[in-house]
């Protein structure tokens, strides 16, 4: 499956996805009523290198991206975002896009990557276990998850 940075172009693409995952609200912390626009610019931000996966006919199923995730002399740990759309869920595409993620990061000088904030019931937590991320704590009850309701947030790590 072909993964390359993304273009303003594929944004009309991810944004389905991106919208009926982050309105789920079960994996992300935005606000589940972002406007296109405000998903873009956090998504599309121009301080991120903006990653899509595509399919064997050319459709973006997926994406990420990579970001230092603090400044000054911190500023070699890196943080991501990953999105699979839901329609195409379980066919190894997270797997292959944070393999590709993790390889640029290290290619780009990064130390170490963060996750800031894994909605501890997310099932993606098992991938970032298998590619080597730890659990460093665990924020309790601090996701209002709409099925499981309060729910803690991790903060994961991974050396690079």
């Amino acid at each position: 499956m072909p993964i390359r940075e993304a273009t303003a172009g594929d944004w009309p693409h991810i944004w389905p996805f991106w919208h009926r995952v982050v309105a789920a609200g079960e994996t992300y912390t935005w606000d589940p009523d972002t406007s296109e626009e405000d998903a873009r610019n956090l998504w599309m931000n121009p301080a991120k290198r903006v990653y899509v996966v595509e399919d064997d006919g050319g459709a973006v199923v997926g994406s990420a991206y990579l970001t230092r995730n603090y400044g000054g002399p911190a500023a070699r740990i890196a943080n991501a975002g990953f999105m699979v759309d839901p329609r195409h869920a379980g066919r190894g595409i997270g797997r292959a896009l944070a393999e590709h993620v993790l390889a640029e990061a290290g290619a780009a000088g990064y130390r170490g990557m963060v996750f800031n904030a894994v909605v501890e019931t997310n099932p993606a937590v098992d991938l970032w276990k298998s590619l080597g991320f730890t659990v460093l704590g665990t924020v309790p009850e601090a996701y209002e998850h709409p099925r499981h309701g309060l729910v803690g947030l991790h903060i994961m790590y991974r050396s690079l």
